[in-house]
């Protein structure tokens, strides 16, 4: 029943490689695919699967899988500290924090319409791009993408080597050099077992977590509510609301935008839209949402709040060691998504490697990051810099990959999205024009309204009030120029290409 787990091989160029239990016409073996269907693979196997075409007959996924995986990997520290940064870093009240954080989490929106292409297409985000971009162009936003997830990655492992050093200081070992080092290798080893195993288990696991993980909260809540000062402070300027916004955004639903697929592909092409955009963006938006308004709470009667470890100086002696602990592991539950996401991504960029060789890559230059990153005194500050630059490509991308979908009405042809040399969307050269003019329009529209503080700030933003829609200018051209510059030859190629699903 766990056949449909296995890689397909022999598939010609111009063939989508099929899952085992499908016949190259699309027969199901029956009994196999309702096995898979109800239970998926064990989650102790390893996934081979990598960027290939996921025939019917192994898409074991539901829309409430997809529920519990986002639930499980946004119940996080990391939304936490975003909610503490909205008072100590951005100078928001308490009042300002939380409709910001309501509107911003509303972007999960994007991250549920961005999981609808992966059952109707079968296979990843970054190869279902080829076809607004084309199979070349299309290395110009997975690029950026493969460098967005190590970024990300290189985040949670830095907050997971400050966690640990935290709990070794109470142990009294020092946090010396070689500490540091050996809890980089440590971290780095851990956190590729989740990714090497696969979708099964990612899914799997972080379910099982969103519970522990929310009762945790739940204690920590209950211990520094009634420290929160909530009525304190002036309050901070439109400016830097929309800055905080940005950063909601970016680190939320639009920042989940590119990983999306990767877990939906699994589902089947007849799943209901609706549910599948319901179960993500509540999956991921109560949590993320709860979370940040708490960290903005707590921030009011903390002040060194702003880190993992500093959120200890509002907690009682005995609750600091199960913190510490569950925080590691919900770190490494979050990265993993984006470890699983960066593997695949780097797999569409070099077709050549496996998913496992893209994994211990990714795992390697994110370990070496980290590295560099621990023993910086500057973290925090790059964190939010680089949270807040992605939106310059992220947005735009993101526009126009929803207005591809769109405008071909969910019709995808899996052969031509995994044939490199030829097939419909290679067109002239394997580069579409209009995509990626679109792409650089949305990228300069995001540049003249970016606020990224000390190191970048635009034209606009400062005629402004230090304001920051980076997020919106971007997505808004980049959308409307692909709309105006690809609809008519976009619209034909859905038609031609038969109904969702490639069936």
């Amino acid at each position: 029943g766990q056949r449909g787990w296995a890689p397909a091989r022999g598939a010609s160029p111009r063939q989508p490689k099929l899952a085992s239990g499908q016949s190259a016409e699309g027969g199901d073996i029956a009994r196999s695919a309702v096995t898979v269907r109800r239970a998926g693979p064990p989650v102790a196997s390893i996934e081979r699967q990598g960027i290939e075409y996921i025939s019917p007959g192994a898409r074991w996924g539901r829309p409430a899988s997809l529920f519990g995986l986002w639930a499980g990997a946004v119940a996080n520290v990391e939304y936490l500290l975003y909610g503490c940064l909205a008072v100590l870093l951005f100078g928001l009240s308490f009042g300002q924090a939380v409709a910001i954080i309501c509107v911003g989490n509303l972007s999960y929106l994007l991250t549920g319409l961005a999981s609808l292409q992966g059952p109707q297409a079968g296979t990843t985000t970054f190869t279902v791009s080829r076809a607004p971009f084309g199979p070349r162009g299309n290395k110009v936003p997975t690029l950026f993408n493969w460098a967005t997830q190590v970024g990300f990655e290189v985040e949670g492992l830095s907050l997971i080597v400050f966690a640990g050093l935290a709990l070794a200081a109470r142990g009294g070992l020092g946090a010396t050099g070689s500490v540091k080092i050996i809890a980089v290798l440590a971290a780095v080893a851990i956190q590729a077992v989740l990714p090497v195993l696969g979708h099964a288990a990612v899914l799997k696991v972080l379910r099982v977590l969103a519970v522990p993980f929310a009762v945790l909260f739940v204690i920590m809540a209950v211990i520094t509510v009634p420290k929160a000062h909530l009525a304190a402070g002036h309050g901070a300027g439109w400016g830097a609301m929309t800055v905080f916004l940005a950063l909601v955004i970016a680190g939320g639903g639009l920042g989940w935008t590119e990983n999306a697929n990767d877990y939906s592909r699994y589902l089947p092409a007849g799943t209901s839209p609706r549910r599948i955009v319901a179960a993500v963006a509540l999956g991921a938006a109560i949590p993320s949402a709860l979370l940040e308004i708490l960290g903005a709470a707590v921030a009011t009667g903390v002040p060194g709040a702003s880190s993992v470890t500093g959120l200890t100086a509002g907690f009682p002696g005995w609750f600091i060691v199960p913190y510490l602990t569950v925080a590691i592991i919900q770190l490494f539950a979050i990265n993993t998504l984006d470890l699983y996401s960066s593997g695949v991504t780097l797999q569409s960029l070099i077709p050549g490697l496996s998913r496992l060789q893209c994994v211990t890559i990714d795992t390697v230059v994110a370990g070496g990051l980290t590295a560099a990153a621990v023993f910086s005194s500057r973290f925090f500050a790059l964190l939010s810099d680089f949270v807040l630059f992605i939106i310059v490509w992220l947005g735009p991308w993101c526009a126009i990959y929803l207005t591809d979908w769109l405008l071909r009405r969910g019709r995808y042809d899996p052969a031509a999205l995994l044939d490199v040399r030829g097939g419909r969307y290679f067109r002239r050269g394997g580069v579409h024009w209009p995509a990626i003019i679109a792409q650089a329009a949305g990228m300069a529209a995001a540049m003249l309204w970016l606020n990224a503080a000390t190191p970048y700030v635009s034209v606009l933003s400062r005629s402004a009030g230090l304001s920051d829609f980076s997020v919106f200018t971007g997505f808004a051209v980049g959308g409307i120029v692909y709309w105006l510059l690809a609809r008519r030859a976009v619209r034909a190629e859905g038609a031609a290409t038969g109904s969702p699903g490639g069936r």
